[in-house]
This record gives C-alpha cells, structure tokens and sequence, in this order.
C-alpha cells in the first residue's frame, strides 16, 4: 500500500481520452456510451438482435472467409479448449498434414514427473488451474495464436499479440504419450522437446535483426507453479511450456482491451451489463460482430 501511495504521489498530469478511436460505426457507439452508462434504448435491442446468428435479418454468411477466421469469444475456459481442438483437427484434416500436439514438462520438486497415469492427469488439467498454461498444445501451420508472456512490448510482442503459427522446431517425438482419443487422432504427432515456435506478428515493430535474445522465447525460460489439488493432497507443479496458446476462440476475458476485425460471441452465460459493455469494444462496428445463442 504505502509503494502504491508513493508511486501516486509522484504524478502531476492526468490526460483525458475523450475520443473514440476503436469504433468506427457512429451507431454503433452511441449504443456502446449507452449501455456504459445504463441507457440503453428499445432501439439499441433491436439493432443486436439483428446481429444474432440463425435470424433472418443477418445479413452476413458464416462461409465467407473474413467471418470464418473471426475468432469465437466464450465465457468458459473448457469450452474454448473444446472449440480450439476441433478447429485445429479440422485445419489438419483440410491441409491434409498430421496434427502436432506439443505437450509441458512438469516437474514435481525437481524432478520430472515420468508416472504416466499422475502426468495424464496433470496434463488434462483445464488452464485455469495451472496459472493459464494448457498441457496440450495443439499446432498445425498457419493457425492464430495469442502470445502469454510480455517478450518485448516495445516491439509490441506483449501479452495478447495475435500472431500466426508457422513452424515448430524440436529435438523428440514421442509416440507413447497416454491421450483422451476422444480429443486426438490417433495420428496426432506428440513433441516433448520443443526447442522454438517460429510464428509471424504482422504488428511486430523489428526491423532486419533481432533486438531481443531469441532464448526469451524458449520453454526452458518461461514457467509458472500452480498448486494441483489431488484428493487430500497438494503438490506443487513446475510447468515449462511454449509461451502461446490457440486463437480460434478466446475468452471474453482475454480479449479485453483488444480491437478485433470481427467476432463470433457466445451468449450461453447470463449476460449483464459489463459483460456486454467488454464485447462491445472489442469490435469495430456493428457489422462486424454476431453472436450465438443455443
């Protein structure tokens, strides 16, 4: 408290934004500074439901290609999990390439943990449990991903950036990883020594040479310790992994403070109004956003 009450202390200027420079739409802005503040309108519904998915005033077809790579922002992380593995599955299947699943090294007390059924278990594990990074790592070249660590956020390689996998680069390939085949292929390629991810950052701000070791991007630099509750027990688990995580859909929470082309929204959660309020400002305008009921 008293480090936050000196570093307050030290500022003298405060700026305003009063411009929005995000939302395109004028309509659709008034709606968004209605709704911030509580005064939505009988019109402001209206001009939502038009962008619900399955009513006949949706204008936009889901097969044109801009709508099919929008990415589907959901509430629940296991939901996300689930619609990022079919996805993936579906872009190998129509490239034709096998699947790669590139799987974290935990460790227990230092030591690796190699019981097959314990590290099964830890690795199915929904991220929200293990400090946001996932056991699975599904990749298939040319698939979005999102950056989790902040590498170089003058380059603006922060946490968030949207990029675009292309290659992975590893030592080992295993194929006698125990695996829920109702999730994976059974021709899914498993990697358990990932050396680098090469992905492409079209915001990235890097001139013809690097300006930051290559080795921030290695798995062996980037981990975090969740605790694992397993009945009675806790054990704590080191977990070293690639620093992205897949794209095709994001939770509502990720996407805050980003500006997203178009969005696919899923609507099963009860919404309030601060949900709304985040979704709204992802999007450029009105027509770039649908949603989903069930």
């Amino acid at each position: 408290m008293q480090c936050a009450q000196k570093v307050i202390s030290q500022i003298n200027c405060v700026g305003e934004l009063n411009q929005q420079m995000r939302t395109e739409d004028v309509r659709y802005l008034e709606l968004f500074n209605g709704l911030r503040k509580g005064q939505s309108t009988i019109e402001d519904h209206k001009l939502l439901c038009t962008r619900v998915i399955g009513t006949p005033n949706l204008q936009a077809s889901l097969q044109q290609k801009s709508w099919k790579e929008a990415p589907i922002l959901v509430f629940w992380n296991a939901l996300l999990t689930q619609i990022n593995n079919r996805a993936l599955l579906n872009k190998a299947m129509e490239m034709e390439v096998r699947p790669i699943v590139c799987l974290t090294q935990d460790y227990a007390k230092g030591t690796r943990i190699e019981d097959s059924q314990l590290r099964k278990a830890i690795l199915e594990l929904p991220d929200n449990k293990t400090e946001h990074l996932p056991g699975y790592l599904p990749l298939v070249p040319g698939m979005p991903v999102l950056l989790t660590e902040n590498i170089a956020a003058e380059l603006e390689l922060s946490n968030g950036t949207r990029g675009i996998f292309r290659q992975l680069v590893y030592d080992e390939l295993s194929d006698d990883i125990q695996f829920d085949k109702a999730v994976f292929s059974n021709h899914t390629k498993f990697i358990t020594q990932p050396k680098y991810a090469l992905v492409e950052f079209s915001s990235c701000k890097l001139d013809s040479e690097l300006k930051f070791d290559i080795k921030e991007l290695l798995p062996e630099t980037l981990s975090k310790i969740a605790k694992v509750a397993k009945r009675t027990t806790k054990i704590s688990i080191k977990r070293k992994a690639l620093p992205l995580i897949a794209a095709y859909s994001i939770t509502t929470h990720k996407s805050q403070g980003q500006t997203l082309n178009k969005i696919i929204v899923d609507l099963v959660r009860p919404p309030d109004r601060a949900f709304f309020s985040i979704l709204i400002s992802t999007s450029e305008a009105v027509s770039s956003t649908s949603r989903g009921t069930p």
